[in-house]
């Protein structure tokens, strides 16, 4: 069954499944057809999201097991709604006291029956793998290991022991293991199993074995079986060896009678694959058009002057979007994802050297050929279809550039057609294409999500998963032909505005947002606040960054957004970082976060939020009403039925709490209302068609029409509409039949051919219209 709209719930042990039943009354009375959990299966203990998987074979009993799953979907049926999972076939936790099939490997080796489930490089590391778990070098931790009940001791961590190395003593023990224990920090350049993105606390699962396949899907399929389950996001396919082949077999597994919808994120025009068997996707493609339609692109432009002025953003930090990325491509790839690029070098060497015509290639320029051609890479990952335009000519040839020695260069033409296939089909020719494609993926997340988006911050709110910082603004020209694309190509795909993951979510973005318009005003505040902070900040990006996002969250107290400040400094990785802190600079974001963002001055921030309130308010109920009404299925994230003002987790990541209603959930209740009652009006079979206004102010409308059924009007730029004068003169003629706003139903005024914006909006800055259905067509104007 396809959903007609879903309510994303966050289960974990705080909110769990006996809690989300208790939630099912109030969810089923907003007018959602289903609830969409978080993963349910077996994770590693007190995890609070649950993409830690440690047993696919389970339901995870601290969430109240199978049993609770089932209670919960019985009560959810009860109400009307069925249950959507989050499915992860990417990764496991790599806890071997938590993973048996891990665990197994340590123990026996690559002759394990579950070796093949992991994709482990046994001929790197002299054949163990390598576990950075120690907090410091082997020598100084050996104090802190023991064996204890067959097993090996370090901390609360336990690790197998290969059979018959029991009795030896500590160092010879450790030396006899199929595994390696050794300083975290040797992740980075020594690790030889894939992993998810840079997390080696992730190990990748190799769901492309159909014996794997079996194994890890064997619960979810009988869940989907007997319909306690109907939908499944799927958890980050560009990690997989064969993301098209896995949803090819995840669907016949499913029959595909089950709503499959995946994670996929899409690159400015990138297209998702037409012969994926799936729904569509998540829906970050959608978050990145609505917000747009937000964002003046003046304006925007305008802010990025200030901001390069202000932030003064030299050197690595760079004040252009497309050089910061770059750059910041750079740095992960020859630091963060060093391991990886050491597997592709060691693969691709070993192909040279069994191939005459190959030979000869020094190690060094193939390691800087697959650096150069993963950087080049413009989306998340080539595929079959299409890769050649992705690992283009041009891109091999401005990496050829890079080389000073031009017979080196051609590694570059080696690894291109390895990397798409044109130089043979062995497993190290498989091995090298598949690996490529997953580390491009990781390459574009951590290099653009985890690093870019934190160093050029004009405009934070368009630093979204899937955003374009560059071009933060989507004209209503663009949104249309959009939309119109998803009714007819993925008219059943996902969308969303916030999520687990949004670094803020939309109530945030869409107050941020409006400073787009009124960007003199912003470079005043800026002015104002800095006489008023007894603390400076310690630099120009973090001070543009703090204010930023104060205005964008309201008054909070200095921990809540010092966690935020101090997250995106560590990101972008200019002055400080994860794995390299500098204590001195962190403690004066935090001492500037106290006085200024979190401190006194947040009462000048508060008088220009409290000016620019109406122009928050369009924005915040547009954007919802746009999201619930466009085509797609749309996720409502939890809370964010009424204002939901959040940030990166772990605040995104809270557990569900019901709240007082306000006028954004009275929109929710009718906009998913409609859409539970008019499944045809909004499903697979209806129509999407634009609506032009005409007049002055026309380009401030963006309205459409579905299934000439209802009719969706939003105000975009609202502070520049009022500047130009209003809407005065301005009309939105209507498709035939008389009309009745849906959020005003009091009133019982009908609109009918071309009514006046200025009437239209005269209670709110949005419409939801509906026919009268005793009216016949053209009755009406």
């Amino acid at each position: 069954m396809t959903p007609n709209s879903t309510y994303r719930l966050q289960i974990q042990p705080d909110f769990p499944f006996p809690a989300a039943g208790e939630a099912v009354p109030y969810l089923a009375s907003l007018g959602v057809s289903h609830l969409h959990l978080s993963p349910v299966l077996e994770a590693v203990p007190g995890s609070t999201h649950g993409y830690d998987v440690t047993d696919h074979s389970r339901v995870r009993e601290e969430l109240g097991g199978e049993e609770g799953l089932r209670a919960l979907a019985r009560t959810a049926r009860a109400h009307g709604l069925g249950l959507v999972v989050d499915l992860v076939p990417n990764h496991m936790a790599a806890a071997p006291r938590h993973n048996r099939a891990l665990w197994e490997v340590l123990r026996e080796g690559p002759a394990s029956p579950y070796a093949r489930w992991f994709d482990i490089d046994w001929t790197a590391g002299g054949g163990k793998v390598l576990l950075p778990v120690l907090g410091g070098r082997i020598g100084d931790e050996l104090a802190r290991m023991r064996v204890e009940d067959g097993a090996l001791h370090y901390g609360e961590q336990r690790f197998p022991l290969r059979p018959g190395t029991e009795g030896l003593a500590l160092p010879e023990l450790l030396d006899a293991q199929w595994y390696r224990l050794g300083w975290w920090r040797l992740a980075r350049t020594e690790l030889n199993y894939r992993r998810f993105f840079t997390i080696s606390d992730l190990i990748g699962v190799r769901v492309e074995d159909p014996e794997v396949f079996a194994a890890t899907h064997a619960k979810i399929l009988e869940l989907v079986r007997d319909g306690v389950v109907e939908g499944l996001r799927i958890d980050h396919p560009d990690g997989l060896a064969d993301p098209e082949g896995y949803l090819r077999e995840l669907a016949e597994a499913t029959g595909g009678a089950c709503w499959t919808v995946v994670e996929k994120i899409l690159t400015g025009d990138e297209r998702l694959p037409a012969s994926w068997p799936v729904a569509g996707t998540t829906g970050y493609d959608a978050l990145y058009r609505v917000d747009g339609l937000f964002v003046d692109p003046a304006g925007a432009a305008e802010m990025a002057d200030l901001y390069r002025r202000y932030a003064n953003p030299a050197g690595d930090r760079g004040g252009h979007w497309e050089p910061t990325a770059r750059r910041a491509a750079y740095k992960v790839v020859t630091h963060a994802l060093a391991a990886e690029v050491a597997f592709l070098t060691r693969t691709a060497g070993r192909i040279c050297a069994a191939d005459p015509a190959l030979r000869d290639h020094a190690p060094w320029a193939l390691r800087a050929a697959v650096r150069e051609l993963l950087i080049r890479v413009p989306v998340y990952r080539p595929y079959g279809t299409g890769a050649e335009d992705v690992l283009s000519a041009e891109a091999a040839r401005e990496a050829r550039e890079t080389f000073t020695v031009p017979e080196e260069a051609d590694a570059v033409d080696v690894v291109r057609d390895l990397a798409l296939g044109r130089l043979g089909d062995g497993p190290d020719h498989r091995a090298f294409r598949t690996r490529f494609a997953q580390t491009s993926s990781a390459l574009r997340a951590k290099s653009v999500e985890d690093t870019a988006f934190y160093r050029y911050t004009p405009l934070v709110s368009a630093n979204e998963v899937g955003g374009e910082p560059g071009r933060p603004a989507v004209g209503p020209d663009d949104f249309h032909a959009y939309c119109a694309r998803l009714a007819r190509d993925w008219p059943a795909t996902g969308t969303v505005l916030s999520t687990h993951d949004t670094k803020r979510s939309a109530d945030v973005r869409a107050r941020i947002a409006v400073l787009s318009e009124c960007p003199q005003r912003w470079a005043k505040l800026l002015d104002d606040v800095a006489g008023r902070t007894a603390v400076p900040a310690p630099d120009g990006q973090l001070a543009w960054v703090g204010w930023q996002t104060a205005f964008g969250l309201g008054p909070a107290g200095p921990e809540r957004l010092g966690q935020a400040l101090l997250k995106s400094v560590r990101e972008a990785g200019l002055h400080t970082g994860w794995t390299e802190p500098d204590p001195a600079y962190e403690q004066a974001v935090a001492d500037f976060t106290a006085a200024g963002p979190a401190g006194p001055p947040q009462y000048t921030v508060d008088l220009l939020a409290r000016e620019l309130d109406p122009c928050v308010r369009a924005n915040v109920l547009g954007a919802a009403l746009v999201h619930l009404t466009m085509p797609g299925v749309p996720d409502v994230y939890q809370g964010s039925e009424r204002e939901y003002r959040a940030l990166v987790d772990p605040d995104n990541r809270d557990p569900f709490r019901e709240g007082p209603p306000d006028e954004k959930t009275a929109l929710t209740r009718a906009a998913l209302g409609l859409r539970r009652r008019l499944p045809e009006v909004f499903g697979a079979a209806g129509t999407y068609e634009p609506l032009v206004a005409s007049g002055p102010a026309a380009g401030h409308c963006v309205a459409f029409c579905r299934s000439g059924r209802v009719v969706t009007a939003v105000t975009r730029l609202s502070l520049r509409l009022a500047e130009g004068g209003g809407w005065a003169g301005t009309t939105l003629r209507l498709p035939p039949g008389r009309w009745y706003d849906a959020l005003d139903t009091s009133s019982g005024t009908g609109f009918g051919g071309a009514v006046e914006l200025e009437e239209l909006f005269a209670e709110r800055p949005v419409a939801l219209l509906t026919r009268d259905q005793q009216a016949e067509p053209g009755s009406a104007g």
